[in-house]
């Protein structure tokens, strides 16, 4: 019996290549975008879990409330991760990982940067699955001035894995190599190739409880036991830092929570961080979980968009079958049988999608990992998941998409099926209908979405940022050059096509950021405490990034007094309450929050106008500029045409001051679009997938003006020689589609803008919604509808009536 209905939907499908053609193509262009949306929604959800004890491992976090100042923190205090082994029985283990930056490696007669080296505790092997290729993992990180790497690079020093042993110099320092692991999954929220022993940093040692830096994790014997944890911690925090609060603050903690404030403690799972956690100090970029719930909601209305069609193109050829289910009933066929049928064909139909889609997925992978900046590879661990996925499709899809079909035709009666009355089983269905307006909201929505999209990544890009991004180019490791910093400094300056040139490694663009204390009055009331960015400049800095002043002036040279001098932004005098701040005194605490007994008296010289140093997600907060000598980068503003030969001679002059290492240098627009490739690979991702689902949903539009004309033939014919022109015909066929596309618009357009909306919220600074985005997105829709449809009317319209009406 089955293979009789595999044989008939074969024939019957083969009869009617233009509508299978069709559907398959439908089908398949809707299954093989939410293939790769499905892919990289995985990838997003599957990061950190290639970690054997995943569910039992914990990030602890630090809160900071200090006065009207909040501070999220992915770092906690030197002594932490011990101290909960210690007191903990259910932590069976803590591990700590410091970010080092950037170091040369040496290589032969060359320095290369490496950027990807952290300090970690010899505990990190037992918390973290890191596979060691090379090397004992329970010594290799014990001893100071070690180092364990990633297999790819050994090879790129060594050109082999067994290593153990050998020694790199990272900087000024050589490391005995003492472990060679696989490289780490890209799918982690922390990436290192080089891990130095915590022990080689003295200041791993520290005792100090009111200071955070170092990533500390933990690992619990049982998935539960972080509860208990948790409700341990404030009085685990008490303990711990109680004495130095009261020797530093003057104050307890109950004092200090007293006031308003709080400093508290508090877990993130390890599979939450990439996609929940956003906190300063995080070990690499992370994402974010709604462009998770974005895409898996484009993903749905594809789908449902391409079982829309199936269903559409479907009843678009029922009439000529009509005649069939009449015959097979006649001849005894049961509703039961006449069901399985056309199920079978949908299924089959289906299945050749899926297969189409499959293959169709994995030629557009690389494109789509370019597109997304995304490692996606479809190998054996991932088709364990992905065939019986595939295989689900096929058998959820078929049935979904051939079920209206299927129990609509065969409830045809066959004497009226034989006498030809089906206009009245084909008129009035409220069904289709429902699919169009279905079809064209999301389409609306969609549009909707790509653009509001696309004007807030203008925005981004166009937006006033207080300072000038363009034609600075930033040498980025002038640390290198130690004392001879300023000398490289003064030399580049002296360039023709140099304008300015300022030596700071704290940029608008960078990842440097720095925190302080400070008081608006020497009794260092919390209440009025700032707790700003503090940024060691020099006095190039205000000219070289075209800042505005807003009131004051900027350093100088020739101002001694400067030392003791700082320029805040407007949020920090807003903050204070100041409106007119020049010379007003700020007390710093001179070693961070962990020293404020110990202060240092400022007073401010100038109030520089607010300027963008995060993301446009965040409001600008405080930042107090102090004048100081730091040599992390040396940002240079050009005006020149011939940029290649102005770098040639800053080579040169580097060169002469450092012949063994490299100059790496980068463009600070480069550098600020950089820090929003999520949002452009988004807004990229979102126009591709848009443009997918109208296409899909016109394949849609066009299978129902062609129901809509062959049930309508003989009407057509009668009105043509009663003279009806042809335009008028076609606007006839056409009106009752648009008539639904303006129901959709009613539905999508305030929708649309309510969830874009929101989703603008997450951003400080945002494009409005304005009117004619919502115009826009209507009137496209009606002219997609519009040439979608003109084809099967204006064909219809054109037909020859006689053929239409030579059997009446």
């Amino acid at each position: 019996m089955i293979r009789n209905y595999i044989k008939t939907a074969y024939r019957s499908l083969l009869k009617n290549k233009g509508f299978t053609i069709l559907n398959v193509l439908g089908l398949s262009l809707g299954l093989a975008s939410c293939l790769l949306i499905i892919l990289y929604v995985v990838d997003e959800l599957s990061y950190d879990r290639y970690n054997t004890n995943a569910d039992r491992i914990y990030r602890v976090n630090e809160d900071l409330k200090l006065g009207e100042n909040n501070v999220l923190y992915a770092v906690c205090m030197p002594p932490l991760a011990q101290a909960l082994k210690n007191d903990f029985p259910y932590v069976e283990n803590a591990v700590r990982i410091k970010n080092a930056g950037s170091m040369h490696v040496k290589k032969g007669a060359t320095n290369i940067l490496e950027t990807k080296i952290a300090l970690a505790d010899p505990s990190l092997f037992n918390v973290f699955t890191l596979p060691m290729i090379n090397g004992s993992p329970a010594t290799a990180l014990a001893e100071p001035n070690c180092v364990v790497i990633t297999e790819s690079i050994s090879k790129k020093y060594f050109n082999r894995t067994n290593v153990v042993g050998e020694t790199l110099k990272l900087n000024d320092s050589w490391y005995k190599i003492a472990g060679v692991i696989r490289d780490i999954p890209a799918q982690s929220h922390f990436n290192f190739d080089f891990f130095i022993s915590m022990s080689s940093y003295p200041d791993s040692r520290s005792t100090e409880w009111l200071r955070s830096d170092y990533n500390t994790y933990v690992l619990f014997k049982d998935a539960i036991d972080h509860k208990k944890l948790e409700t341990a911690l404030p009085a685990f925090l008490n303990k711990y830092s109680g004495e130095q609060m009261q020797s530093e603050l003057k104050m307890s903690m109950a004092a200090f929570e007293k006031g308003g404030s709080f400093f508290r403690l508090n877990l993130t799972p390890l599979t939450d961080i990439h996609l929940k956690s956003n906190r300063t100090g995080e070990l690499g970029p992370n994402g974010t979980v709604q462009y998770v719930y974005m895409f898996s909601a484009i993903a749905l209305f594809i789908l449902l968009i391409a079982c829309v069609n199936f269903m559409n193109l479907s009843t678009a050829r029922s009439a000529n079958r009509a005649r069939e289910v009449g015959v097979r009933k006649v001849l005894g066929s049961s509703k039961k049988y006449l069901i399985a049928q056309f199920l079978t064909e949908s299924i089959l139909v289906t299945l050749v999608a899926t297969i189409i889609a499959f293959i169709t997925a994995i030629a557009l992978l690389p494109a789509f990992n370019q597109l997304s900046g995304k490692e996606i590879a479809i190998n054996s661990q991932t088709l364990t998941w992905l065939i019986p996925v595939l295989l689900a499709i096929v058998l959820i899809v078929g049935a979904m998409a051939g079920s209206y079909p299927a129990f609509y035709l065969s409830a045809f009666q066959p004497i009226d099926v034989l006498k030809g009355k089906l206009s009245a089983g084909f008129k009035g269905s409220g069904l289709r209908g429902f699919l169009v307006i279905m079809q064209f909201s999301i389409s609306i929505f969609l549009i909707i979405g790509t653009l509001v999209i696309y004007n807030q990544l203008n925005y981004i890009q166009t937006k006033n940022l207080g300072y000038n991004r363009n034609q600075v180019l930033i040498v980025q490791n002038t640390f290198e050059l130690n004392n001879q910093a300023k000398v490289f400094k003064q030399e580049i300056k002296q360039l023709p096509g140099v304008i300015n040139a300022t030596l700071t490694g704290f940029l608008p663009t960078s990842n440097w950021k720095n925190t302080s204390i400070f008081f608006k009055d020497a009794a260092f009331d919390q209440k009025k405490a700032l707790f700003p960015q503090t940024w060691e400049v020099d006095e190039d800095y205000i000219k070289t990034l075209d800042m505005k002043m807003a009131s004051g002036r900027s350093f100088s040279s020739q101002m001694l007094t400067d030392s003791s001098g700082i320029i805040i932004n407007e949020s920090a005098a807003k903050f204070l309450g100041l409106k007119d701040p020049l010379n007003k005194p700020l007390y710093r605490s001179k070693g961070g929050k962990q020293d404020i007994s110990n202060s240092k008296e400022y007073h401010v010289i100038g109030v520089v106008k607010d300027f963008n140093f995060s993301s446009l997600r965040d409001v600008i907060s405080p930042v107090v500029l102090v004048l100081a000598h730091n040599t992390g980068a040396l940002s240079i503003r050009v005006n020149t045409k011939n940029l290649p030969a102005l770098l040639s001679q800053m080579k040169e002059k580097w060169k002469a001051l450092s012949p063994n290492v490299q100059m790496n240098f980068s463009f600070m627009d480069q550098d600020f679009d950089a820090s929003y490739r999520t949002e452009q690979r988004v807004g990229k991702i979102f126009i591709v997938f848009t443009s997918l689902a109208i296409i899909i949903a016109c394949l849609g539009l066009f299978g129902l003006a062609a129901y809509a004309a062959e049930q309508r033939t003989k009407e057509i014919g009668i009105r043509k020689i009663l003279g009806a022109s042809v335009a008028v015909i076609a606007g006839l066929l056409s009106f009752d589609f648009i008539k639904l596309v303006f129901i959709a618009m009613l539905i999508s357009l305030p929708a649309g803008w309510f969830l874009m909306n929101k989703w603008l919220q997450d951003f400080a600074y945002r494009v409005n919604i304005q009117w004619w985005v919502l115009a826009l997105a209507g009137f496209t829709a009606i002219l997609i509808a519009l040439i979608t449809i003109s084809f099967q009317s204006i064909k219809a319209a054109l037909s020859n009536p006689v053929n239409s009406l030579r059997s009446e």
